[in-house]
């Protein structure tokens, strides 16, 4: 067998055919339907998988689709992220790449390169805070996670230094005042000696870690780990899984 390398797809301006044309004569299928077997990732160019419909082939490349593919409805996508400390909203964009994926990502929803546009970070996370994220193409759940935000109750880990004013945790619970009104009732208690967890509505994390400060403590980390009923259940720091239908805030 020859080690000599494959050729590669051509630029879209290039001569030759558009890939999708070529896949929907070699289905046969729709040229709509060829577009989504190639953007799902079904479609290899000599050996090479190519996901751009408009990618232009000659006819001395050999062009393959997966004989097991079916093809399912694309539907919005809404990813889950295990967003790591120190990273952006830019940066954590760039993390919703396949080889990211949770593998026990039980969602069933097929890969789809359209599933990058137009996605929204909805409740968006700090750069400096860790844990669930969310970005969506779907508008029922942006219209969920803007318009019904406050109501959404959400879960935190807060690393913690310094020592606890007496009745602090009390305080905590109910019984700051900021800008003149009162924070709405938390659910606190203590996980450890250094952290504490923060079940409640909304409230942003900069009001966490001033809500600490009035005790006396100074917060050194934070971690979502819930979003209304939805949680990481598992999903490791750095990965991400679909929200899959039946799954809701």
């Amino acid at each position: 067998m020859s080690n000599a390398p494959q050729p590669a797809p051509q630029p879209h301006d290039a001569p030759g055919q558009r890939l999708s044309k070529v896949v929907a004569a070699l289905v046969p299928c729709s040229r709509r339907e060829a577009e989504q077997y190639i953007t799902e990732g079904r479609v290899r160019v000599d050996g090479q998988r190519v996901d751009v419909p408009q990618a232009r082939v000659n006819p001395a490349q050999q062009v393959q689709v997966d004989a097991a593919a079916r093809l399912q409805p694309v539907e919005a996508a809404t990813f889950l992220l295990n967003k790591p400390a120190g990273v952006g909203l830019d940066d954590a964009l760039a993390l919703l790449d396949e080889a990211a994926r949770w593998p026990r990502d039980a969602s069933g929803v097929q890969r789809n390169s359209t599933h990058l546009r137009g996605l929204r970070p909805l409740m968006a996370l700090p750069a400096s805070a860790s844990g669930l994220c969310v970005f969506s193409q779907a508008p029922h759940i942006t219209r969920k996670l803007t318009e019904d935000a406050d109501w959404l109750e959400q879960e935190w880990l807060a690393d913690v230094t310094g020592d606890i004013a007496p009745g602090g945790l009390a305080r905590l619970k109910h019984g700051l005042v900021r800008h003149g009104q009162a924070l709405p009732p938390a659910h606190v208690s203590w996980q450890s000696e250094a952290r504490l967890r923060f079940a409640e509505k909304g409230i942003a994390p900069p009001v966490l870690a001033w809500m600490c400060a009035q005790v006396g403590l100074q917060t050194v980390a934070l971690r979502r780990l819930r979003i209304g009923r939805v949680g990481l259940a598992g999903l490791p720091l750095g990965q991400w899984r679909y929200l899959p239908m039946g799954e809701r805030f």
